[in-house]
């Protein structure tokens, strides 16, 4: 009996070209023949099994492309290679079975309801995060000499000092952009003296440190879940973890006590920014002093502005380095992963820190430092 796959072609009865199977057709035999039966370009009238020692699934699929391929008929098949045949053809040719699509009303509550659930494991999730950083801080406050004072120290400068020359840039022009367009928008009622409270109330009280919080979620963010998500992939956090080192202590406070520390510089530092940005512009438009625009900052914006603006900065900083490491955290899988949780990071992170900013506003207008 034999013991490969082979096949033969000759001519048959009436000028039919028969193609005739040999041996053992199965998963582990067939790769013998597959190259050269797929490479056939003569015209076959009959695949003959009679010379099959022994059949599976695949080789009767294989059979089955062979005659649908070259429009031919399958002839002498055992009983058993009869049935397998039978069982390919009849899956090859039915067509996709696919759900029956659900009403519109059916459908809308139930992604919704999807959506729903995923919020509450998110919520869920979060809060668990949340609480595993106080126990990391409760354990350093046991512990000390545990505390990576140096790793905090690099995350100062990687959130905090690098990234003074792009939001001195940012704010600067943007205090140009509200003094300019306040200015012209005020000179038609003869009030572009009010362009100094303009640009300083909403520099200190709001735009300074929201856009700061923003432009640290697309930078620092970003950063602290791309870094840390590249630790899960190559299970480098398991390590840690396997030789007794919290990756909360190690990774993940350094990464918060950096943003929240550097936010209250950053946001003072960009409404800085901003007011020299719209001083440049009145003196060039409005014919308003630089030095008597900055001196008049100091007699029209209340104190509690810029209490409200430094309060708000390390709140938003905490927002913005929890969501670049809780989804840092939240890696699985493959490459591809470190890239979405990366853009979530960065969207939850703008997101959160709008709505919170809309909450202080309300907030600090109620208790009367509007």
């Amino acid at each position: 009996m034999a013991t490969e796959a082979d096949y033969t072609l000759d001519k048959g009865d009436g000028g039919r070209t028969v193609l005739r199977l040999k041996g053992p057709y199965l998963l582990s035999t067939i790769a013998n023949v597959d190259r050269g039966l797929r490479k056939l370009d003569d015209d076959i009238d009959v695949i003959d099994l009679a010379e099959v020692s022994e059949i599976d699934t695949v080789g009767a699929w294989f059979a089955c492309t062979l005659a649908r391929n070259h429009s031919a008929s399958i002839e002498n098949a055992s009983e058993r290679a009869d049935r397998l045949l039978t069982a390919v053809g009849e899956s090859a040719n039915s067509s996709d079975v696919s759900a029956p699509r659900l009403p519109l009303l059916t459908r809308a509550p139930e992604a919704m309801g999807e959506k729903v659930f995923e919020a509450g494991r998110g919520i869920v999730s979060v809060v668990g995060f949340f609480g595993q950083i106080l126990a990391g801080v409760a354990s350093l406050i046991r512990h000390p000499r545990r505390f990576r004072h140096r790793a905090m120290v690099h995350q100062f400068e990687s959130v905090g000092v690098n990234a003074l020359p792009i939001i001195g840039l940012m704010s600067f022009l943007i205090g140009i952009v509200i003094a300019q367009q306040g200015a012209v928008q005020l000179q038609a009622f003869g009030a572009e003296a009010l362009t100094v409270n303009l640009v300083g109330r909403i520099t200190l009280r709001e735009l300074g440190v929201l856009m700061t919080a923003i432009m640290v979620a697309g930078r620092s963010g970003s950063a602290f879940a791309a870094q840390i998500g590249t630790m899960k992939l190559t299970e480098e956090i398991d390590a840690m973890r396997t030789i007794g080192i919290s990756p909360v202590e190690v990774l993940v406070i350094p990464r918060l006590v950096a943003c929240v520390f550097m936010m209250i510089l950053l946001g003072f530092y960009a409404s800085c920014m901003a007011i020299i940005g719209g001083a440049v512009v009145s003196d060039v438009m409005l014919g308003i002093p630089f030095w008597t625009f900055l001196m008049r900052i100091h007699e029209v914006v209340p104190a509690h502005d810029v209490w409200v603006g430094m309060i708000k900065a390390p709140v938003f900083g905490l927002i913005v380095g929890m969501s670049g490491c809780y989804q840092g955290m939240q890696v699985r899988g493959n490459s591809e992963e470190v890239g979405l949780r990366t853009t979530k990071a960065v969207v939850q992170a703008i997101f959160t820190v709008i709505v919170l900013d809309a909450f202080f506003a309300v907030f600090f207008t109620g208790i009367g430092w509007g």
